[in-house]
C-alpha cells in the first residue's frame, strides 16, 4: 500500500475536494458503491462492545417489521385459500382422487430436492421462514390460479396474432409468458412489501426458487395424476413422466424464475425499490425465453437436453456458487469497516464472516451451552453488514442509519451473552 492510499475506514478530502472511499471498501463485485455515497462506520465511543442497549435510543422498530411480515403472510394465506377453490377442483377433475393422492406423494420427491437446494443457498443469511412460506404458497396456489385466470384472455388476444396453431402457441408462447408472469408476480410482492429481506441477488434466487418449487409441485400433481387417471398402463406411464419431470428436470421452473429473481435482486442491491420493479419486467424476458426453449424440445429431446439444458443447469450452479462467494466477501468487507471503527476485533471478523470461523465459533458455543446466543450473534452481524451496504447505496439512509444503531446495540448485548 502506498503512503497516499487511505487505511480501511479512513475518510479524507482528496485534491478535488471530494471524499474518495477506501479502495478496500469498494470492490468491483456486488458490493460496489458510488464514492459520493460512502460514509465511515460510526465509531464505538468506548472502543468496546456495550453490555446493554443504550438508553438514548428510541424503541426498536422491529415490531413494525414483524407486523409487516406477518401481514404479508396472512394476506398470502388468504389468497392461497381463495385460490384453492379454483385450483383444487381443477386438479381433482383431471386426476381423480387416486391420481391426485399418488401424484401428491410422488411430487414430494422433486419438491424436496429443490427445497433442500434452497436451504443450502440460503444458509449464509437465512430469510425469515414466514416469507419463505409465503413464497411457497404463492407458487403452489396463487400463481396457479393467476395462470388459470389469465390464460384464456391471453390466448384470445395473442393467439390469432401469433400465426401459430393453438397447440404450438399454447406450449411455446402462452405457457412461458403467463406462467412466468404469475410466478414472478410473487417476487414483485415480496420486493415491494418486504424490501429489507429482498435486498440482493441471493435473496432473489432464494425466493424465486421457493416460488418455482411450489408451482412445480402443483403442476407435477397434475401431470403425475393424469398419468394414473388417463392411462391404460398407469404404472409405466407414471414412471416415464416421473423420470422426465422428477429426475431430469426438477430444477427447470427454478432456473426459469431464478433468472427473474437474480435480476430483481441485483437491482434491489442498489437500494431502490423502483429500480427493482423495473427489473421485474426486464427479468421476465430471459425467464420466458428459457421456459419457451424448454417447451420447444421435441423428438430430439435427449440431444437438446444434453447439449443445451445441461450446460444451462451447470451455468446456473456456477452463478449460485459465485453469488455465495460474493455474499461472504461482502459480509467480511463491511464487518471489517466496523472493526476499523472499534466494534469488532480482526479475529471476531474472521469468526463472524467466514464459513470456517462460524463453524468453529458454533462448536465452541455449543460446548459451553451458548449455541443459540452465538447463532443469534452471527445472524445479527450478517444483518448489520447488509444494513451498511444499504446505507452505502444512498437510498433511505436515515432509516437505515437508525437500523444500524439498533443492530449495533443488539450485537453488543448478544456478544455479552455469548462471552458471559
Amino acid at each position: 500500500m502506498t503512503t497516499n492510499e487511505p487505511r480501511p475506514g479512513q475518510d479524507y478530502l482528496g485534491a478535488s475536494g471530494q471524499r474518495p472511499l477506501p479502495q478496500q471498501a469498494n470492490p468491483t463485485w456486488l458490493g460496489h458503491v458510488r464514492p459520493a455515497d460512502y460514509r465511515r462506520a460510526p465509531a464505538n465511543p468506548r472502543d468496546h462492545f456495550q453490555p446493554a442497549l443504550p438508553q438514548a435510543l428510541p424503541a426498536v422498530p422491529g415490531g413494525r417489521r414483524s407486523a409487516g411480515v406477518a401481514g404479508l403472510v396472512l394476506a398470502g394465506g388468504f389468497l392461497a385459500f381463495i385460490s384453492l377453490f379454483l385450483v383444487l377442483p381443477f386438479l381433482l377433475g383431471r386426476t381423480g382422487i387416486s391420481g391426485f393422492v399418488i401424484g401428491f406423494i410422488a411430487s414430494l420427491i422433486p419438491l424436496g430436492t429443490v427445497l433442500l437446494t434452497v436451504r443450502f443457498i440460503d444458509r449464509w443469511e437465512p430469510e425469515p421462514k414466514p416469507l419463505l412460506l409465503f413464497a411457497f404458497v404463492w407458487g403452489a396456489a396463487v400463481s396457479i390460479a393467476v395462470t388459470m385466470l389469465i390464460q384464456p384472455y391471453f390466448s384470445l388476444v395473442a393467439g390469432p396474432a401469433s400465426g401459430l396453431d393453438y397447440t404450438t402457441f399454447a406450449v411455446t408462447v402462452q405457457a412461458p409468458v403467463v406462467e412466468e408472469f404469475a410466478k414472478s408476480l410473487g417476487l414483485l410482492v415480496l420486493l415491494v412489501f418486504a424490501p429489507k429481506h429482498f435486498n440482493g441477488p441471493v435473496d432473489g434466487v432464494v425466493f424465486a426458487f421457493t416460488i418455482a418449487a411450489g408451482f412445480a409441485f402443483t403442476e407435477n400433481i397434475l401431470y403425475f395424476g393424469r398419468a394414473i387417471a388417463e392411462s391404460s398402463d398407469p404404472g409405466t406411464d407414471l414412471a416415464v413422466v416421473f423420470f422426465l419431470r422428477g429426475v431430469l428436470s426438477p430444477f427447470a421452473h427454478a432456473i426459469f424464475t431464478g433468472t427473474t429473481g437474480l435480476i430483481m435482486g441485483l437491482a434491489a442491491r442498489r437500494g431502490h425499490t423502483g429500480l427493482g420493479a423495473l427489473a421485474f419486467a426486464v427479468g421476465l424476458v430471459p425467464a420466458m425465453l428459457l421456459h419457451s426453449g424448454w417447451n420447444r424440445m421435441g423428438q430430439d429431446f435427449l440431444a437438446q437436453y444434453v447439449l443445451v439444458q445441461v450446460p444451462i443447469f451447470l451455468l446456473a450452479v456456477l452463478v449460485i456458487v459465485l453469488l455465495r462467494v460474493a455474499e461472504r466477501r461482502l459480509t467480511r468487507q463491511r464487518l471489517k469497516e466496523y472493526a476499523a471503527a472499534g466494534w469488532f476485533t480482526a479475529a471476531e471478523v474472521e469468526m463472524l464472516a467466514t464459513a470456517a470461523g462460524r463453524r468453529s465459533a458454533l462448536r465452541w458455543a455449543k460446548s459451553v451451552g451458548r449455541g443459540a446466543q452465538m447463532k443469534a450473534l452471527i445472524d445479527a452481524a450478517t444483518q448489520l453488514a447488509l444494513t451498511r451496504q444499504r446505507i452505502l447505496s444512498g437510498r433511505d439512509v436515515p432509516a437505515h442509519l437508525l437500523d444500524e444503531q439498533h443492530q449495533l446495540a443488539e450485537i453488543a448485548a448478544l456478544r455479552t451473552a455469548v462471552v458471559g
